[in-house]
Formats: C-alpha cells, sequence, structure tokens
C-alpha cells in the first residue's frame, strides 16, 4: 500500500504503457492494425503503408491541408508545374485547344533549392569525399542490425536527377511497379526502359565472371546493381540542377494529381546504390524497409508486428502552416497556427494492435491520441436522432472527445454483368430495354438507405451515381437525384429525394417480363445469382436481408459464395452475374471514378477496370471528350449527360459512398479530416499540459480495495497472534515460576 501510494504521489500512473523517458514529451501516439509491407515508393499503393510513407517523402505536389474541394500546391516544386501542348507538326497549342488535337504534353517541375535529405549513412563521406559505407565487407557488417549502427551520417541538397532517378525505377524489371502500365501508356518510354533493363539484368551473371563493370554499372559497385543513371529514358530529362522535364504522350491533365503521389518522388542514386549492397538485404535495410526522404519525419523504429516510430527529420525546411481555408476552419480552431513553422509534433509513435478492444480502452485512457469507430464501439461514442443525424455520446462529450466526420472519395456497387443474357438482354433492341428495366427494378427494390443503416450504422450515403462528394462534376440537391430510384420530394430549396417504393419496383419487374417474379411466356421463376467470397456480401445477415429484399419482388435469390481467387477469375471470364465491387479513388478527379463504366476498360475483352463490362457508345465518346478538359462549365456539362446515362442504363446499383468517422481527444489540434490528404502528420499539435492531466485524472490508482483487502486480512489473522502473543505470555510466567 505504502508503495502504490508513493507511485501516485509521483504522478505515474500504474498502466501507463509508454517509456517513462516519453512523460511529456511532445509525442503524438496513434496505432496501427496491418503491417505495412511495402515503403518503396516505386511499390508501396495501400493506406496502411500510405500512412507512414506520405510523412516521409515528398513528391513535388501536394494537397492544400485545408481546402475542399481537394487543391493541388507545391511541395518540394518552385511553384506549380509549366505544361505546354503541342500538336503532330510541333506547334504549341493553348490550354482551351481541343484535347484531341493534342499530341504531346510537355511537364516541366522546378525545385526549390536548398531543400536537404534526412541524416543518413548513404550520404556519409569520407574526408576525400568517397562514400563512407561503400563496398563493405561481410566484417564490417557483422555486427550492423540497424542504421543506427552505422556511426556516421550526412545529407545532401535534393536536386532534379533524384526525381528523374525514381521515375526510371518504374520500370525496374525486379520492382514491379503498380502503375507501370498506366504510366507506360503516356510515356511509351517506360517500355523501353523496361526492355533495355531487363536484358542488362539477364546479362549480369554473365559479367559478373569476366569481372570489373560494364554498360550496367562500374568497377566496385554492388553486384547485381542496375545503375540506372547509364540507361536513358526517352521522354524524361534533367534540364538543369533543380529542374527536370517530362514529355507525355497526348493530353492527360491528371497526371499533376500522380506528382502528389509517391511514386514521383525523388530517391538519390548513392542511396539505391548503398542498400543494394551484398548482405544488406538479410538485415532488412532495404528502401522497402527504410525509405528516405526530405520530408517532416523520418523513420527511426521499423518492427511492425509492435511499433514503428517516426521522429522529426532535423534537416527539414522551414514549412509555414497554412493561413487559408473553409469557411468553417476558423471557427474550428484549423487557422490559429496560421504561419508558425511545421512540424510542431518532434515524434509520432505507432503500436500494433490486433484487437479492436485493447484499442479503444487505450483510447478511453487517454494513451492514443486519435482513434477510429468500429462497429463495436459505435453505440458507446456516437449516437443518432430520429433524423439520421449523427452527434457524440455524453461519456464522450464529458471527457471533451471530438467527432470529425468526412465522406471518402470512394463509391460501393452492386455490378450487373452486361455479358449476361438476363441482366444484359440479347441482341435485339427489345431484349435490351427488358433488361434495362430488370436492373432499374432491382436498382429500386435494393434500399441501400436501409443497407446503410442496418450494416454500417449509417456510416455511409447512399449513391445517386459513382461521383462522390466533392469530386468534381457531383451535383448536390435535386440536381444530383438518381431520377429511375428516387423522386423528390418538397421544394427544390428545403426538399429531398425519396426512394421509390417497391411498387414501382414491381411495375419496372412487370414491364421487363417477370409480372411477379415469374416470366410472363413461360412462368419460370426469375433466379438472381450473387457470386462473392465468404465474409463479403454473401455472410448470413446480409444475404438473408438481399434475400428478403428479392423476396418482396417475387424473385429467387441465391448466393454462389466462392474463395477470392475463384471469384477474380469468374469475374475476368464473365462468368459471374451480380457482384460487389468498390472503388477508392486515386485522385479528386471524375475520370477516376468514371473511366469504370468505360467501354475500352471492359474487363473480359481488355482486363480493364469495368469489370460490369458496360457498352455505351454515347457514353464511351463523352468520356474520351471529357477526361482531357479542365474543369468548368464544358466539362459539367458533359458530366451531367454521361451521368443521366448511367442513371437509365443503370448497370450499377450505385450502392454507397462510405463515410469515415474519427474521434480524437480535445488536446489534438489541427487535425482535418480528407482522405487525399495524406501527408498529415507535420499539421498536427498536441497540447501536452491537457494530455498530462487528464491522463492522470482518467488513471488515478484506486487505492481503497487494497486498504478493504488489508483490514480483512489484519481481521483473519489478529485473532491467531493474539491467541499466540497469549501463550508466549503464560509459557514466559511458568518459565520463571
Amino acid at each position: 500500500m505504502l508503495a502504490a501510494a508513493l507511485v501516485a504521489g509521483c504522478g505515474a500512473a500504474l498502466n501507463d504503457p509508454y517509456p517513462a523517458g516519453e512523460r511529456g514529451a511532445n509525442v503524438l501516439y496513434t496505432a496501427f492494425t496491418e503491417r505495412p509491407k511495402h515503403l518503396d515508393p516505386v511499390q508501396s499503393y495501400s493506406e496502411d503503408e500510405a500512412t507512414f510513407l506520405y510523412q516521409i517523402v515528398e513528391p513535388p505536389l501536394q494537397y492544400h491541408y485545408l481546402k475542399r474541394p481537394y487543391a493541388l500546391e507545391p511541395a518540394t516544386a518552385d511553384g506549380m508545374p509549366k505544361l505546354r501542348r503541342l500538336d503532330a507538326s510541333g506547334r504549341e497549342l493553348p490550354a482551351t485547344a481541343d484535347p484531341a488535337k493534342v499530341a504531346q504534353t510537355v511537364v516541366e517541375v522546378r525545385i526549390r533549392p536548398g531543400i536537404l535529405y534526412q541524416p543518413h549513412p548513404a550520404f556519409a563521406t569520407t574526408s576525400t569525399g568517397e562514400p563512407r559505407y561503400q563496398g563493405l565487407s561481410a566484417a564490417e557488417l557483422h555486427a550492423v542490425r540497424g542504421l543506427a549502427d552505422f556511426a556516421e551520417t550526412g545529407t545532401r541538397e535534393l536536386i532534379a536527377a533524384d526525381y528523374v532517378y525514381q521515375i526510371k525505377r518504374l520500370a525496374h524489371p525486379r520492382l514491379h511497379s503498380p502503375i507501370f502500365e498506366l504510366m507506360a501508356e503516356y510515356l511509351p518510354g517506360l517500355k523501353q526502359l523496361q526492355a533495355a533493363l531487363d536484358a542488362a539484368a539477364r546479362a549480369q551473371p554473365e559479367r559478373a565472371k569476366e569481372g570489373g563493370g560494364d554498360e550496367t554499372g562500374a568497377a566496385g559497385d554492388p553486384p547485381g546493381w542496375l545503375d540506372l543513371d547509364r540507361f536513358a529514358l526517352p521522354g524524361v530529362e534533367v534540364v538543369d540542377r533543380h529542374t527536370w522535364r517530362i514529355t507525355l504522350k497526348g493530353a492527360y491533365p491528371q497526371f499533376l494529381y500522380w506528382l502528389s503521389m509517391p511514386f514521383f518522388s525523388p530517391v538519390p542514386r548513392e542511396v539505391d546504390r548503398f542498400f543494394a549492397q551484398p548482405g544488406m538485404a538479410e538485415r532488412n535495410l532495404t528502401l522497402d524497409w527504410w525509405p528516405v526522404g526530405t520530408g517532416p519525419y523520418m523513420l527511426v523504429e521499423n518492427n511492425p508486428n509492435a511499433r514503428m516510430v517516426l521522429a522529426r527529420n532535423p534537416n527539414y525546411r522551414a514549412d509555414p502552416y497554412p493561413c487559408e481555408g473553409e469557411v468553417s476552419d476558423a471557427e474550428a480552431g484549423l487557422l490559429a497556427d496560421c504561419g508558425k513553422t511545421m512540424p510542431f509534433i518532434d515524434k509520432v509513435v505507432f503500436s500494433r494492435e490486433r484487437e479492436g478492444i485493447p484499442y479503444w480502452n487505450k483510447f478511453l485512457q487517454g494513451y492514443y491520441d486519435a482513434s477510429g469507430v468500429s462497429s463495436d464501439n459505435f453505440d458507446q461514442a456516437v449516437t443518432l436522432t430520429s433524423q439520421g443525424e449523427v452527434s457524440l455520446s455524453e461519456d464522450m462529450e464529458a471527457k471533451g472527445i471530438r467527432l470529425l466526420t468526412s465522406v471518402s472519395p470512394s463509391i460501393f456497387y452492386l455490378g450487373f454483368n452486361m455479358l449476361d443474357p438476363l441482366l444484359g438482354g440479347g441482341p435485339s433492341k427489345a431484349e435490351k430495354e427488358r433488361a434495362r428495366k430488370l436492373r432499374q427494378a432491382i436498382s429500386v427494390a435494393l434500399d441501400m438507405e436501409e443497407f446503410v443503416s442496418i450494416f454500417l450504422n449509417g456510416r455511409g450515403l447512399p449513391g445517386m451515381s459513382p461521383l462522390p462528394p466533392g469530386i468534381f462534376g457531383a451535383r448536390e440537391g435535386k440536381a444530383g437525384m438518381n431520377p429511375v430510384v428516387y423522386e423528390w420530394q418538397g421544394g427544390d430549396e428545403d426538399g429531398r429525394p425519396v426512394r421509390r417504393g417497391v411498387d414501382e419496383a414491381r411495375r419496372l419487374l412487370a414491364e421487363a417480363g417477370w409480372p411477379n417474379g415469374r416470366n410472363a411466356q413461360t412462368g419460370e421463376p426469375l433466379v438472381i445469382n450473387l457470386d462473392t467470397t465468404p465474409g463479403g456480401l454473401g455472410d448470413k445477415a446480409r444475404s438473408d436481408w438481399l434475400a428478403k429484399k428479392f423476396r418482396d419482388l417475387g424473385v429467387q435469390f441465391v448466393v454462389r459464395p466462392t474463395d477470392f481467387n475463384r471469384f477474380q477469375d469468374k469475374v475476368r471470364q464473365g462468368n459471374a452475374q451480380l457482384f460487389f465491387f468498390g472503388w477508392n479513388a486515386d485522385y479528386p478527379d471524375p475520370e477516376n471514378l468514371l473511366f469504370l463504366l468505360h467501354g475500352p476498360q471492359g474487363k473480359v475483352r481488355f482486363n480493364g477496370q469495368n469489370a460490369a463490362n458496360y457498352e455505351n457508345p454515347e457514353y464511351d465518346a463523352l468520356f474520351e471528350r471529357m477526361k482531357a478538359m479542365p474543369d468548368g462549365p464544358a466539362r459539367q456539362q458533359i458530366i451531367d449527360r454521361m451521368v443521366a446515362i448511367l442513371q437509365q442504363d443503370a448497370p450499377w446499383v450505385f450502392a454507397f459512398h462510405p463515410m469515415s468517422y474519427s474521434l480524437q481527444h480535445g488536446w489534438v489540434l489541427n487535425r482535418k479530416t480528407g482522405a487525399m490528404v495524406r501527408n498529415t502528420m507535420k499539421y498536427q499539435r498536441i497540447d501536452l499540459a491537457r494530455r498530462e492531466a487528464a491522463r492522470a485524472e482518467w488513471n488515478r490508482p484506486v487505492l481503497w480495495p487494497l486498504a478493504v483487502v488489508a483490514l480483512l486480512l489484519a481481521g483473519l489473522v489478529a485473532p491467531a497472534v493474539i491467541h499466540w502473543r497469549r501463550r508466549e505470555t503464560a509459557t514466559a510466567a511458568g518459565g520463571g515460576r
């Protein structure tokens, strides 16, 4: 009891999971559930990895932290890239030129001088300027287990050649970049480079036997390393120390969005060469494990099974916090740090949590600064009004916790396989029209508001089209309503869309030739098959809900679950009928969502992303015009027509756009949700005094049970002690006689 009281008096909670040395430090604590697979910017393409990588590496551009809709701005670039559009004869075209006339787009990027890389042993040099840690022997690497085991580090300035080196890495035959094929469409030189690199890699074993260097590298280079500086990439060039240029095929305005992703962040040649040395990979000393960048943080601890730590990059430049954003940002306190130098936090500690309950409990104790809202703790954290509005529970408000919500730039949908004779229709116009009515009937019958309420705790916005809110082209209110599935009730300004009832679905089903779910000519029942994987829509609760909705139409519903690989094969071969898919936008442009229904992207014919295999000549022609247009009234008009075509043809049931719910403690400042903005750590700030006070209050040791136990023990022991003392006294008295 005395020891516990002393600990409590020192102000340290008994359940604090962090080292004593971190108490009171400027550290943000958070958690991760899935270990990152790739941290090399050439391969990384998942949200789990982006959480770490975007804080370390810097592409030329970034999204403005506060502005919505999302807006690009310079990161390392010295201003926005300069674009020149050329026709087939090389003449420059105006920005308003017809995209069909653009033969090439020249993008020139200038980098701000003076930007430095994080400290790293790859940059360490000897007194003569040679790399300090090149040509390391097995003996020199024997005691090395991590980057911290190298005694010396160095840095150097970011240069244009570092960006060109990374672009070349997209074609590296051993790295398998997920965007290689897409980029090669607009940069044909990538495939030429890949062929040259592949040939060089195949020749390396023979060259190694002969000894010395060759066209793949100089003498003394690590065996097996491809020196990309020795290979040309047609269409990409270094203009000067701080400027590089890329020439794209045709018009591709969306390329600027790619310049905000790690695929186009810099990789220095000497870092690539450093990690290519024999013995490095066996010690997890690779770019895939230890990314190197110019960003505000650097990875200093990588234990993906337990803990990952980012520390402030001491070489990071003076980066001011933004001074403008949305109208509501000032009221929310998001502009209070206007102009102050970032980053504000010294260290970010990520702890691995495999289960939701410990994660949630530590958040409530103040040991995690923010948390998501899972189904298990939804009712404890959030309350829903009768109108479906979301608010924090009283318990959360009492702790000063805040709720942040946003609609993700994503779409989940039920796709109809348009190659299926039933859902896609036969060759005749009448057959296609009957199939269209059938798809419309199913779209009306599957009540997505109810689905979102039951299975997502209301965390979703029913879809009207593939475009989520916040993406250019998405309409709000009556203009954005799907008239096939909804009808507008009330005035234009204060009304709302109301889903059409089951009677409308039955009417459409009858017009499709299936009155009451039976063939009007043969009387055979209508059977709809859902192809899925276990745990998806095929789980019992969801499939029972779907079966009920189809049963209301008189339609038989069959779930055909298969393993993931078999399901993918069925979709690729066009053997699925109805399936559930989702898509997260890579960038906030309508092209990245509307292409999912572009005919030349058909899954079966072209192995594209159009899993429904939908084709509509008018839609496809409009897409080709729209995709390269700048945002504006003309592009909006085309998008409106494309969306109207999709709503009438109903190749999907536009299910829902997921909503992101996030909780944060009141001591976390400058935190704003936005799925496109991923380099968020530098903007956030911690009120350390408030956090320490809350932790002390919420984790105060409860000592009275110990006192009760001690009294009980004393009560049990006291009679024995008294009896023993009496015997001792009696014995002593007898001995005296």
